[in-house]
């Protein structure tokens, strides 16, 4: 599944052929993805003018000058091309700008989403209204962790999944930034000290960080003949590594099962 470092890789690539320009036509290739398209989707987006891209947790965000902002969601396969030589079958979604330009949202699986939201709704639509703050932004540190945590008997990473207390952060990253704060993912995080908290926060902003920053160079410098984005290729430190040296003090990582999904860390310098 797509997560933040790939949707915010995504809205970057993206800009560049949006923002500014009149949205002259949308086609609907079927009447849903994981929901069905709001009835009024092509009326309200035609003729609009795109005025600014952003994210918010893992959904794209596209503001128009009518006062509605289009929500994507990428779910488990979707993904933008960009200019297309010929529509796919998987092409449920094309938008044609002024420019002459196309975008067309492929989607095999159909988990993703599209919504229509007056903008200045934006933080009441369901899921955002219950959503924590951006992990990386100014109000998500280790003083904010520590609040959050407080006599909270789950395990970190649960924590770290939940929505509710930090927007937008998958299983990969979180694996990854609890093996940089050298924090075991099965940890109570009431538990976990006051520095250990503001280790952890600067760990999963480095992490995230590092991760767009290479989706962005491989948007950047690899475009396949199609026009696709290209996502992250990602040089993760634990998550998917199991039985390879941690990059840290060179122990086998290891991976278990949490909730149906696996937890990938090591257990010489995680504690």
């Amino acid at each position: 599944m797509p997560e933040l470092p790939e949707v915010e890789t995504t809205v970057r690539g993206l800009t560049p052929v949006l923002e500014g320009r009149r949205i002259v036509s949308i086609e609907l290739r079927r009447g849903d993805l994981r929901r069905p398209f709001p009835p009024d989707l092509r009326q309200r987006i035609t003729g609009a003018r795109v005025t600014r891209l952003g994210r918010r947790a893992k959904y794209g965000l596209i503001e128009t000058d009518r006062g509605d902002t289009l929500v994507f969601h990428l779910g488990m396969s979707g993904s933008w091309r960009i200019d297309p030589k010929e529509l796919r079958v998987h092409d449920h979604v094309v938008i044609e700008t002024d420019e002459g330009r196309r975008l067309a949202l492929n989607d095999p699986r159909r988990f993703g989403s599209i919504d229509l939201v007056p903008t200045d709704r934006l933080d009441a639509m369901p899921p955002f209204a219950a959503m924590g703050p951006e992990p990386l932004g100014s109000g998500f540190d280790g003083a904010y962790l520590a609040g959050a945590f407080a006599s909270r008997v789950a395990p970190v990473k649960a924590m770290l999944l939940d929505q509710r207390i930090v927007a937008g952060l998958g299983n990969i990253y979180v694996c990854d930034a609890l093996n940089l704060a050298q924090i075991h993912p099965g940890r109570e995080a009431g538990r976990i000290s006051r520095p250990r908290l503001d280790r952890l926060a600067e760990a999963v902003k480095a992490v995230l960080r590092a991760a767009i920053e290479a989706g962005g160079s491989t948007l950047r410098d690899y475009v396949q003949p199609s026009g696709e984005l290209g996502y992250f290729s990602s040089n993760w430190r634990v998550y998917g590594r199991e039985g390879q040296p941690c990059p840290r003090c060179g122990a086998a990582i290891r991976r278990r099962v949490d909730s149906g999904r696996s937890t990938f860390f090591c257990a010489k310098c995680q504690r």
